[in-house]
């Protein structure tokens, strides 16, 4: 069965099932991109006897890499391909999507895999160092977490690329760098090489905490999951945690609103939206959260809710400095039109990837410059 659309979270988990099964298996994985394309470097694909697994294009190329991908298992070694989708050729010029220069990564999935997959179940940020060209063996391999190098990467290069992978690690981003060592003016006698590594940030997916167990919890649940957010449900007052609507979630805790503080270790990469639709609970919980890192307090409701609960506050000497009103968006969501459960889950979820990914909700056809992001020296 061929599952391109899997969210990348669930990627994963094929991952470490078909490490674990001992399946044989093929990882690919976008290393550059030149022009447009529809998968910015880091993008995987799983590709396994019985089917495939994410994707890499819009479907410009997935059938094509599949039959690489059986290529790459009789032989046991990793290969990298290119392909220019700019032409105008019977092919290519069929306004598939995408329009850049493509390189992609195969190797056969073996346990060197294993301590990346394992880092991101923790929840552990970790860059994967993997080397495509060059003076070393494809696919040789290092790891970077906690400031440290570890695998197969000689000292050198691990060198050379520390300054960048710790700023791709931190932004999870990716990025393909050359680097060398020695030269014809080098008096150290060190043997001249040059290696082009791909390095690939990997940090566990953002979480999102939703207060409330109605019944427009669980729209809310199933988006957020399907765009990569780690789901926890927060039901207070005998809110039924075992029910269906909120099976979708991570973990579903009963809890009461004074003890939001102690639920977890709340940080930057974790946003909250509170929908409890219980004046006192939301005011609690706002309350609370207001203590932590937590950059985004979605609060269900209008405006004129908001006031009255601000009005209730002051009455008991509680003010709102500007910078606790820029982290609470009320009423929650961005301005998509709709009042179905779906339709209101939808847009409160958008605005949790727009403030996720630091963007301003837009139309694509009114921003200037390219969709994605680029890394620094990546081509345009």
């Amino acid at each position: 069965m061929n599952e391109w659309s899997l969210p990348e979270t669930e990627l994963f988990d094929r991952i470490r099932s078909s490490l674990d099964e001992d399946v044989d298996a093929v990882l690919v994985t976008v290393i550059d991109v030149e022009g447009s394309a529809y998968r910015r470097p880091g993008a995987k694909m799983l590709i396994r006897p019985d089917g495939g697994a994410g994707s890499i294009t819009a479907g410009c190329l997935e059938d094509e890499v599949k039959d690489l991908a059986t290529d790459v298992l009789d032989a046991g070694t990793a290969r990298v391909e290119t392909w220019d989708l700019t032409g105008d050729d019977d092919v290519w010029g069929m306004g598939v999507g995408c329009n850049g220069v493509i390189t992609v990564l195969l190797e056969p999935l073996t346990d060197d895999y294993t301590p990346v997959v394992d880092a991101r179940n923790r929840g552990d940020p970790v860059a994967v160092a993997t080397v495509v060209d060059g003076d070393l063996p494809i696919a040789t391999r290092g790891y970077y977490a906690a400031g440290e190098f570890d695998g197969d990467l000689p000292i050198w290069v691990c060198e050379e690329i520390r300054q960048a992978t710790e700023r791709l690690l931190a932004d999870g981003g990716s990025d393909l760098l050359t680097v060398s060592r020695g030269s014809d003016g080098d008096a150290t006698g060190t043997e001249e090489a040059s290696v082009d590594v791909f390095v690939n940030g990997i940090r566990p997916p953002p979480e999102v905490v939703v207060f409330g167990s109605g019944h427009d919890v669980r729209p809310v649940v199933e988006l957020a999951t399907l765009v990569d957010f780690r789901v926890t449900v927060v039901a207070f007052r005998g809110g039924h945690i075992d029910d269906d609507r909120l099976a979708g979630a991570d973990e579903v805790i009963s809890a009461s609103p004074h003890e939001v503080a102690d639920l977890r270790e709340w940080d930057g990469d974790t946003y909250a939206v509170v929908m409890t639709h219980n004046f006192v609970d939301d005011r609690i919980t706002i309350d609370v959260l207001l203590e932590t890192p937590v950059p985004y307090l979605g609060l269900m409701g209008p405006r004129k809710r908001f006031a009255e609960m601000r009005e209730a506050f002051a009455a008991e000497g509680r003010t709102f400095t500007d910078a606790e009103l820029e982290r609470i968006y009320t009423p929650i969501g961005v301005n998509l039109g709709g009042d179905s459960p779906y339709q209101i889950a939808y847009s409160i979820v958008a605005e949790l990837l727009a403030v996720a990914n630091d963007r301003d909700p837009c139309h694509l056809t009114d921003r200037a410059g390219p969709i994605h992001d680029r890394v620094e020296g990546e081509s345009s």
